[in-house]
């Protein structure tokens, strides 16, 4: 009997499930809404998001994943479930799962991925680190004896690993992405202006004019939020160049971790990845001028990858192919359900 076989990107602010076999992929925001009078769920993802910030008292808006790692047990295992409906559409088989983590999760926090997803429904599990999934997918060939740099920004972590003979050379892993600067946004529009911003207002902002890169054309935006003071709806214009300072802060953090997994990489592949570059990935990379840092501070050419967003969650469905083969960053699990 043929299985299913699912990749699934468990993000902090996005989860997204891969079928490369049927050619599907579905994205969902990675939150639930619950009634707390009830504690019944009421919506999940998509359409929770057009929820956020606008709900009565009693409806929580739960985000299940915090910083790459599950803070709420049940609501990951209603998402993955979620997921799992839409990919399998009721059959009756169930699915293989290879779920995509952090490098840096521990023990326990890879237990309760594992743990959820086999509640969901999974027939067995998987865990693959976000670096080496991101490198499957951005079409990079592990099995060669040639360094590669990869750098996985997602919403709540940064991955940043150097591969190399299907195995993992060097590594780390910090609580520093994309969504860190959606917070650094808030805060600063809360300290400068009195003004409390919203954080879907907060993203779009900082997808429209974000920038790291000091030399990038200036750009300026409207952003809404309410006057601490008076309690009104007011608003600001506000520049790319009165940005950069907080959001250069935080880029500066993500190269000094690439900095430091370079500074441990034997010499042999330090020089293949001055030839290859390094390659980003993420919704996190996405930010302008961040390539751009990081090449400078490295001096390494670094590119983003072909359809970044998705990059990890494409590479996750691929890696069944590598089941057996790879030596570090996939594990299996020994829960297994008929």
């Amino acid at each position: 009997m043929a299985y299913l076989d699912i990749g699934i990107d468990l993000g902090t602010t996005t989860i997204i499930a891969n079928d490369a076999g049927r050619n599907i992929v579905i994205t969902e925001p990675a939150l639930v809404a619950v009634d707390r009078r009830t504690d019944k769920v009421l919506s999940i993802g998509s359409d929770v998001y057009q929820m956020v910030g606008r709900t009565p008292a009693y409806i929580e808006v739960i985000k299940p994943l915090q910083d790459g790692v599950i803070s709420d047990y049940k609501m990951t295992e209603v998402l993955i479930r979620h997921l799992l409906q839409k990919m399998c559409n009721n059959q009756l088989v169930k699915p293989r799962l290879i779920v995509c983590v952090p490098s840096g999760i521990t023990g326990v926090e890879s237990q309760s991925v594992i743990d959820s997803a086999v509640a969901a429904g999974a027939r067995s599990v998987h865990l693959i680190e976000e670096p080496v999934a991101a490198a499957i997918g951005a079409g990079v060939n592990l099995a060669l004896p040639d360094g590669n740099l990869i750098v996985d920004i997602g919403g709540g972590t940064t991955d940043v690993a150097v591969l190399s003979l299907n195995g993992i050379v060097c590594k780390t892993s910090l609580r520093v992405a994309g969504q860190k600067f959606d917070d650094a946004l808030m805060k600063y529009m809360r300290t400068n202006y009195n003004l409390l911003v919203g954080e879907k207002i907060a993203e779009q902002v900082k997808i429209e004019i974000g920038s790291v890169d000091p030399d990038a054309p200036e750009l300026e935006t409207d952003i809404k939020g309410r006057d601490l003071i008076s309690g009104l709806p007011k608003k600001i214009r506000i520049r790319r160049s009165e940005l950069y300072p907080l959001f250069s802060e935080i880029a500066e953090t993500i190269m000094r971790a690439v900095q430091s997994v370079l500074e441990r990489t034997p010499p042999e592949l330090v020089g293949d990845i001055h030839s290859n570059g390094l390659i980003l990935t993420g919704g996190g990379a996405m930010i302008d001028g961040l390539d751009r840092v990081l090449e400078k501070g490295t001096n390494v050419k670094a590119r983003l990858a072909d359809n970044a967003m998705e990059c990890v969650a494409i590479g996750t469905a691929m890696s069944f192919a590598y089941l057996g083969k790879l030596y570090d960053g996939l594990v299996e699990s020994n829960k297994r359900t008929r």
